[in-house]
């Protein structure tokens, strides 16, 4: 193996990197549900969520637009989204 060889998951971001990324350039704390609604609408989809609300009509917050603006960027920076 040579440097140049590493796995899909090795250049991809951990949700606490995007968040400590979004919270160093913005001052924005987000969450992991904000962060993967962004990657959703992207088409990041890595697996079905585990934990899922078992009644149905349960209120999702969604994510404010400056804090998805600030995710976004992130995912660019570590290229996980085309600029």
């Amino acid at each position: 193996m040579t440097e140049l060889d590493v796995t899909a998951a090795e250049t991809k971001a951990t949700y606490e990197e995007i968040k400590a990324y979004v919270l160093e350039h913005t001052g924005l704390k987000v969450s992991c549900l904000y962060i993967a609604q962004v990657k959703a609408k992207h088409g990041i989809i890595e697996r079905e969520c585990y934990n899922k609300a078992k009644a149905e009509g349960n209120r999702v917050p969604k994510c404010p637009p400056e804090k998805e603006r600030a995710i976004e960027e992130a995912l660019r920076h570590f290229q996980m989204i085309p600029r």
